[in-house]
């Protein structure tokens, strides 16, 4: 019953935060990150180690306040999320703006690679806009929540403008069925899924465990793969998602060199905003040769 009660009222919280101005969620949103960057925690810890073993060249308090505006711009995203998952169209036409350098009505079988900015779920405008703009429905894999109620919540959330959330555990199938379709199919590999269908290749410089499911199902299906890239706008007034021309000989015969080449232009965008990428996840916890996990 307690846990019933909690679960219908985090989604009350939600709703309630849809309602509010835009301008007042962001400003709670800063809050609770200031506050987060002040609270020890295991992810206070983790962003700090991650930042230390990518920026070697940054001394302790520029690694400090790095940390700081991570919190910031994260306590940002997470209020963020109650408009994504239950705002309208017209609210996610407010907050997020769409830049393409393709075509993208022509049902081409294409894959777009996220990657894991505090804007990731920004990728909900291409479904919100995909019936008036004649743009294919968005599919992608979503990870499973350990609390069944938010695991079919949020499903529910993602899919509401006609989107498909699909289940990155034996549904391959169904993944390759929607690029031959034209799709939208949208992968975010930049995180440590576990050794299955990973490589060990450089990612700041340090060997880091990536999976290799872009450039095998892009081989498979013969599909373009684009990036998509969802950042803050320079005055912080909403985000901007980019969508690149496809890549150039990708995917080539070499799933480990693909993945090696994806990582070197993750590493490059966040170099160019550092403070928006997702430090809070354990990215380096699987180790090559035996590594000591640095967590």
């Amino acid at each position: 019953m307690l846990k019933k009660l909690s679960n219908y009222s985090g989604v009350a919280l939600l709703r309630a935060l849809a309602s509010l101005p835009y301008k007042t969620l962001i400003t709670i949103g800063y809050g609770l990150g200031w506050l987060a960057a002040h609270i020890p925690s295991e992810r206070n810890r983790v962003v700090k180690k991650n930042l230390q073993l990518c920026f070697p060249e940054l001394d302790s308090l520029e690694i400090d306040q790095l940390r700081k505006q991570h919190w910031r711009l994260l306590g940002r995203s997470l209020v963020e999320k109650s408009i994504i998952w239950l705002g309208s169209k017209k609210q996610l036409e407010e907050m997020i703006e769409v830049h393409s350098e393709i075509d993208l009505t022509d049902r081409k079988p294409r894959i777009l690679v996220n990657m894991h900015f505090i804007g990731i779920e920004g990728s909900i405008i291409l479904s919100a806009l995909s019936q008036e703009k004649g743009w294919p429905r968005t599919s992608g894999f979503f990870q499973r929540m350990k609390n069944p109620f938010f695991n079919r919540k949020i499903i529910e959330w993602r899919n509401r403008f006609g989107g498909n959330s699909i289940d990155r555990q034996g549904n391959l199938l169904e993944l390759i069925r929607e690029i031959r379709k034209g799709s939208f199919i949208i992968i975010a590999p930049d995180i440590d899924l576990g050794l299955k269908d990973s490589t060990f290749v450089p990612f700041f410089d340090i060997q880091t465990n990536t999976i290799t499911a872009v450039s095998r199902i892009a081989k498979i299906t013969n599909a373009q793969v684009c990036m998509m890239i969802t950042t803050l706008k320079k005055d912080e007034a909403g985000y901007l998602c980019s969508i690149s021309k496809p890549l150039e000989n990708f995917p080539t015969d070499d799933p480990q060199a693909d993945t090696a080449r994806l990582n070197q232009i993750f590493e490059k965008e966040i170099r160019l905003r550092p403070a928006e990428y997702y430090w809070v996840h354990k990215r380096f916890k699987n180790r090559p040769f035996n590594e000591a996990n640095p967590y």
